[in-house]
């Protein structure tokens, strides 16, 4: 649990991240897809908006009840493609900031009991508030890693996710 400071740094920091790196990305690189199966820059911005209410909703869960139990979550894949949808880029990166401010707010109103509360999720072996709220970093970390990979890796070096 030493680690936790240095994760809510990180998460603090998160926002400031991606919004600088967003922004000296050109406007139709956003928007460009590099093939089936992958996500536009806008799509993993838009991605990272729309997940931090539900993790807000299990930071909540942390702090009031004894033991959650949480279920996956799914973004929804029946979603439309990215040529029908109009991500709002900017939006989506002041959504994420807000929604960020709440999250930090409650854990750092975290008790110790807190911190060390178990929970079960069905898709891990543990699950805890450190465990979420290091997950929820790495999440950010991630996506950002991906979006750079999409706008700068030549096509022949271009990591490919398989479904």
């Amino acid at each position: 649990m030493n680690s936790i400071p240095d994760i809510l740094e990180g998460l603090k920091r998160s926002h400031s991240i991606l919004s600088e790196f967003v922004q000296s990305i050109p406007d139709e690189q956003l928007v460009r897809k590099r093939g089936d199966g992958f996500w536009s820059i806008a799509e993993h911005v838009d991605h990272l908006a729309d997940v931090q209410a539900m993790l807000g909703d299990r930071i909540r869960r942390f702090l009031e009840e004894e033991q959650p139990e949480f279920v996956p979550f799914f973004p929804d894949q029946e979603e439309a493609t990215s040529e029908e949808l109009q991500i709002d880029v900017d939006a989506a990166i002041a959504a994420f900031a807000e929604k960020r401010e709440e999250q930090i707010k409650l854990l750092q109103a975290a008790t110790p009991a807190d911190w060390e509360k178990s929970a079960t999720h069905p898709e891990y072996e543990q699950y805890s508030l450190v465990i979420l709220t290091r997950h929820i970093l790495m999440h950010d970390h991630w996506h950002m890693y991906r979006m750079e990979d999409l706008w700068l890796t030549r096509d022949e070096y271009l990591t490919s996710i398989a479904d």
